[in-house]
């Protein structure tokens, strides 16, 4: 087995982690007439302002490599643009806050992977409808992304008689760049509750003994 092909079944079976989180949320359909005018502008990079910040990730990321070597070589060059793309960060997040309203929307209990999600919605949609979602992940991470509805199921409903549809989408049209950013908050998010869980089990083990 090739070294490619290894890293390739490793980045697929990241794809399929799933995780329950919660994220701020929107979402709506899009006519199929206008699909292609709207991937047209997301290569563009014109999709929004809402993805300032998980652009300036990606372009942290693919920095981190270089950055590490001028590390080894130059400390203090490397602390110098650490700290500038700290204050980038700052900016952007600040512009985000300022121009968008999902900034204070509360979050939304979701079950997520970089291949799709699953939400509560307080209406049906009909099987193959095509998404347009919007998430705003954890530091002001937006992203806007396509998804095709494979699944909608009514719960049960509450006292007051409200519905609410568990709707399970699979992402379409994803861009390396939004699934490696989906990637990296699904592994954070399980590494973080797989700490807390060791973390209970030593209490719960020294509260025993």
């Amino acid at each position: 087995m090739t070294d490619d092909h290894q890293l390739e079944q490793s980045r697929e079976r990241r794809e399929f982690f799933r995780i329950d989180d919660t994220v701020a949320l929107s979402f709506q359909m899009v006519p199929p007439s206008t699909l292609a005018k709207k991937l047209e502008r997301q290569e563009k990079g014109l999709e929004s302002d809402f993805t300032i910040m998980s652009n300036l990730a990606v372009i942290s990321q693919e920095m981190s490599g270089v950055l590490r070597k001028i590390e080894g070589n130059s400390p203090d060059i490397a602390h110098y643009l650490k700290s500038l793309d700290q204050k980038i960060d700052l900016l952007g997040k600040a512009f985000l806050t300022w121009t968008n309203e999902m900034a204070d929307q509360p979050a939304s209990a979701v079950n997520l992977s970089a291949s799709g999600m699953a939400f509560n919605a307080p209406e049906p949609t009909e099987i193959g409808t095509l998404l347009e979602l919007k998430l705003l992940l954890p530091f002001f991470t937006g992203l806007i992304l396509y998804a095709e509805v494979v699944a909608c199921e009514m719960l049960q409903s509450a006292d007051d008689g409200s519905r609410v549809y568990q709707t399970r989408v699979n992402f379409r049209h994803l861009r390396d760049r939004d699934r490696d950013v989906l990637i990296r908050h699904v592994l954070q998010r399980q590494s973080e509750t797989l700490r807390k869980q060791r973390l209970e089990r030593e209490d719960n083990k020294s509260n025993g003994d």
